[in-house]
């Protein structure tokens, strides 16, 4: 199988919640094949942002949904979702 690069939207609970904080857990979720290659931070509305990210992993196995598992369990994510994904 190949590789695909996914586009993933996460939002946070509430506009107080530390991006920056989030990306540093995110980075730190060890997952094999799974490469994060960017992140952003988006504004959406009314002072709410999101964190955009672009990851590379495995086309096998389920593991792009155990990542947005991993994802989901950080403290002040409130979503998180797929907004794109390609295969390399």
């Amino acid at each position: 199988m190949g590789s695909v690069v996914m586009k993933i939207r996460v939002m946070p609970s509430d506009v107080d919640v530390n991006l920056d904080e989030v990306l540093e857990k995110i980075k730190n979720i060890q997952m094999e094949g799974v490469e994060l290659r960017d992140s952003a931070i988006q504004p959406i509305a009314f002072g709410l942002k999101a964190l955009v990210l672009m990851a590379v992993m495995p086309d096998t196995g389920g593991v792009g949904d155990r990542y947005i598992e991993e994802i989901g369990k950080i403290d002040g994510v409130e979503s998180v979702e797929i907004e794109d994904m390609e295969l390399l």
